[in-house]
């Protein structure tokens, strides 16, 4: 009996590491869900709790050590953004861009956001 309460527990902990170091889209999609009523106010809030502007100029703030993002959707369209916010790494592996590991709510705000740049 102290055997499967061992391999339960092993089992809980493995996922609950899949779960914080390596998050399905299904789980993002589930925890990390947001309004998208203001998705333009919401995806500047998230470009600055994800610290974007560290390594991006958007809106005219921020550092130069990758692309600025002012005018990107001018650049690139829509899914190719959609892909290089899911995973940076499947893009371009000598990208140093971390996986911010977003949900599909919080990359829509972010491009609703960055597509309200390319219209000033």
């Amino acid at each position: 009996m102290r055997q499967y309460s061992l391999i339960g527990l092993a089992l809980v902990i493995v996922l609950a590491l899949w779960l914080a170091f390596a998050p399905p889209r299904f789980w993002l999609n589930l925890t990390k869900s947001v309004d998208l009523s203001d998705s333009v106010g919401t995806g500047a809030a998230l470009a600055a709790d994800y610290d974007c502007r560290d390594c991006h100029r958007i809106d005219g703030r921020g550092a130069l050590q990758a692309p600025a993002l002012d005018d990107v959707t001018r650049r690139i369209d829509r899914e190719t953004i959609r892909r290089w916010l899911i995973n940076p790494r499947a893009m371009s592996g000598s990208r140093a861009m971390p996986n911010p590991r977003l949900s599909d709510s919080e990359i829509e705000a972010i491009i609703a956001y960055l597509e309200s740049l390319a219209m000033e």
